[in-house]
């Protein structure tokens, strides 16, 4: 159960990464990364990102630069939040990947529709 300290926090965090992350991403080209969720742990000291990466095949590589770089990350968000935040949680960074489990739901639905083309659930006529 997340307390509203912790939602206030993971709401501040997550703007500020992503504001972060959009000042970076304007240096690589054609990669775009946005923050999905923030999760701060109950003391506060953590804060889990999930990271959303498009194009999703340069996730893996992007998000070992992003752990790779999470020190200077934190130092950056600290410079933005010091008036909003005592203590700047630890971060640690996970890759999202609900956008690709829809694209794979949404590919085996219409591999169903095709393989199906005249059954009642996958007709809109027959609903009618």
């Amino acid at each position: 159960m997340e307390t509203t300290r912790q939602a206030k926090i993971a709401r501040l965090l997550q703007k500020e990464l992503s504001e972060i992350f959009r000042l970076q991403t304007a240096k690589t080209h054609g990669v775009l990364i946005s923050v999905s969720t923030v999760r701060v742990s109950p003391d506060l000291s953590i804060a889990r990102a999930y990271l959303s990466v498009f194009p999703s095949d340069k996730s893996k590589e992007i998000l070992d630069n992003v752990n790779r770089s999470a020190k200077t990350i934190r130092y950056e968000l600290a410079q933005r939040v010091r008036y909003q935040l005592r203590k700047t949680p630890e971060l640690s960074f996970f890759l999202d990947d609900s956008l690709d489990y829809l694209e794979n739901i949404d590919t085996l639905l219409a591999k169903d529709q095709a393989a199906h083309p005249g059954h009642p659930e996958n007709n809109d006529e027959a609903q009618l």
